[in-house]
């Protein structure tokens, strides 16, 4: 297949553009640079770019017949979307709507949407299921939202048939090393405390231990980026098969969550044989931090047959450590 993967030198954008090409697919990556990089767009044919830019979109499509696309693009940093409203609804939600009148103009009717469990909002009851409330309490996940409402409207208006997958805690890495997880800053909590346990960082913070949770720190579902990139290629397969079709959406987690304490300890299990520890802080709680969030991933692996094979926490920092290590330069 030809398949057109937007935001495919970031982190997740990266791996799905891995697993597809070893699957044969001919991938065309493209990504403004913002916050991926060039150097994990190490697979397919990277076109440097924008969404804004509708010229350099039906150039592609024109010269691309392509049977699908993945949406990896977006902004997905909570506190600036709360800060900078108008750069995510631009980014997130203006973008992709250029991208998805391209997709109509030139009949491509498979789009795999990057969602997000922040289209819930505070949890209403736990595990989370699709049939939860949607009520987002930031601009991030409103701007996903939004594009899933968008979705359902071109499903009935045009006929573009999607999946939305609502990730909760992507993590780990490539199982070869080869690529991983960037951001910068980085925000998310094992790499944080994997460059404590590298030295790229000199300590990491537990923000409050007095939640409502077993040891008292907050709890999360964490997906290995492997199982998280196998839910999308399931996705487009059935969307070709049109064993689904208009606009569908599904949460995406292990279904079982791990605290921020028992994060700190597999780490610090995995860097040992290595002879690395970690300095740990104590902060205060966070405002706007449920105590837990966890999928319900039922109806993903009903549908989609879609089941995890890293959910182990130890692989999933390993796989991590792993990556580390070598931009630590360790290795």
């Amino acid at each position: 297949m030809n398949l057109l993967i937007v935001g495919g030198a970031g982190y997740i954008g990266s791996h799905m553009v891995k697993q597809l090409s070893l699957e044969g697919h001919n991938v065309v990556v493209l990504d403004n640079l913002t916050s991926g990089f060039r150097e994990l767009a190490c697979y397919g044919e990277l076109v440097v770019g924008d969404l804004a830019d509708i010229v350099l979109l039906e150039n592609l499509f024109n010269q691309y017949e392509f049977d699908g696309v993945m949406h990896f693009a977006a902004c997905s940093l909570v506190g600036e979307s709360v800060q900078h409203p108008s750069k995510y609804y631009r980014n997130n939600v203006a973008n992709t709507l250029n991208l998805l009148d391209v997709m109509v103009r030139h009949d491509v009717k498979q789009f795999i949407f990057s969602s997000t469990a922040a289209t819930f909002g505070e949890p209403h009851y736990l595990p989370i299921d699709e049939a939860h409330p949607q009520q987002p309490i930031n601009p991030y996940g409103m701007s996903k939202l939004m594009v899933e409402r968008i979705l359902s409207d071109y499903a009935a208006a045009y006929g573009l048939n999607s999946v939305s997958l609502r990730y909760f805690n992507a993590c780990g890495g490539d199982p070869g090393g080869e690529i991983g997880e960037c951001h910068d800053p980085e925000t998310h909590l094992i790499p944080i405390i994997l460059q404590a346990a590298s030295g790229r960082r000199e300590a990491v913070t537990v923000f409050g231990r007095d939640y409502a949770t077993e040891d008292g720190t907050c709890v999360r579902d964490y997906i290995h980026i492997e199982d998280l990139c196998s839910a999308h290629a399931l996705a487009l397969k059935a969307l070709l098969n049109k064993q689904i079709i208009g606009a569908n959406a599904y949460n995406l987690g292990n279904g079982a969550g791990f605290s921020v304490q028992q994060v700190i300890d597999a780490v610090r299990r995995v860097v040992a044989d290595d002879g690395r520890d970690i300095v740990v802080l104590e902060g205060e709680r966070r405002s706007g931090d449920p105590a837990t969030l966890v999928a319900d991933s039922a109806l993903v692996r009903k549908v989609l047959g879609w089941y995890p094979n890293f959910s182990a926490l130890d692989t999933i920092i390993r796989h991590a450590w792993a990556w580390e290590k070598k931009l630590a330069k360790l290795d």
